[in-house]
C-alpha cells in the first residue's frame, strides 16, 4: 500500500524557539506565589483552549498587575518572533512535495503560537492543533482530525485496512506510540543523534522509498 500522507509534530521537529522565556509557566508561578495550588489539569487547559495570557490569568484566578502582564506579554512576543524552521525541515518538505505527498502538522500548543506556526509552515495541507481541536496528543481524536483534513482514510481499527499515513516527531509517546494506536506509522526523531532517525531529510527519504515501493507493488 503506497504512503499517501506525512504528518509532522511542530516544536522540536519542524520548528524551534531560539529564545525561550516560558511565559505561561511564569504565569502559573505567579499564581503559586499567590497561594494557588498548581493542578495537573493546568497544562491540558492551556493546550486545549484558545487562551491568551490575560484570559488564562482570569481562568486560573491569578491576579496580575499591569507591569506583570506587560512583562509576560513581552516574553511571549519575543518567543514568537524567535520561532524558526529547521533547515532540514524545509528540505524534507520540498522532497515530499515534489513526490506529490500531502503533509500536515499535528501538535500540542497554546493558542498564541498557532498563527506563527501557520505562517511559517504555509505549504502544509492541514493543521490539527490541540487548542483548536480541543484534544491533546496522544488522544486518538487529534490524529484522526489531521488525517481527515489531509483526505486520508484510516481504518476504523487496527484490523481494518485504510490509507497509509506516516508521522514523525520528537516524542515516543505522542509521535510514535500514539499515532500507532490508530494505524499511523509513527517515527521517533532524536536530534541528538542517539537514535536511528536524527533529521527530517532522513525521514523524507524513508517515506519516499516506502511510497515508491508501495506503488511498484500496486
Amino acid at each position: 500500500m503506497p504512503i499517501v500522507a506525512a504528518v509532522f509534530d511542530a516544536f522540536g521537529t519542524v520548528v524551534h524557539i531560539r529564545r525561550k522565556h516560558h511565559p505561561f509557566r511564569k504565569l502559573l508561578r505567579i499564581g503559586a506565589q499567590q497561594g494557588r495550588k498548581p493542578s495537573v489539569s493546568d497544562l491540558h487547559c492551556l493546550m486545549t483552549s484558545s487562551l491568551s495570557l490575560e484570559r488564562a490569568a482570569e481562568v486560573f484566578g491569578i491576579r496580575l498587575s499591569s507591569q506583570q502582564l506587560m512583562a509576560l506579554q513581552d516574553d511571549l512576543l519575543d518567543e514568537l518572533e524567535s520561532i524558526s524552521v529547521y533547515a532540514d525541515a524545509v528540505e524534507a518538505q520540498q522532497l515530499l512535495k515534489a513526490e506529490g505527498m500531502v503533509m500536515g502538522v499535528c501538535s500540542n500548543l497554546a493558542a498564541p503560537y498557532g498563527p506563527v506556526l501557520r505562517h511559517l509552515l504555509n505549504d502544509m495541507d492541514g493543521f490539527a492543533l490541540s487548542y483548536e481541536v480541543g484534544l491533546m496528543k496522544p488522544h486518538e481524536g487529534i490524529y484522526r482530525e489531521i488525517c481527515r483534513q489531509l483526505g486520508a482514510r484510516l481504518g476504523s481499527d487496527l484490523t481494518t485496512s485504510g490509507d497509509k499515513v506516516v508521522m514523525v516527531g520528537d516524542s515516543l509517546q505522542c509521535d510514535q506510540k500514539g499515532p500507532g494506536a490508530v494505524g499511523i506509522s509513527g517515527h521517533f526523531l532524536d536530534r541528538t543523534g542517539a537514535g536511528s532517525l536524527s533529521d527530517l531529510v532522513q525521514f523524507a527519504e524513508r517515506v519516499i522509498k516506502g511510497k515508491r515501493l508501495g506503488e511498484s507493488r500496486g
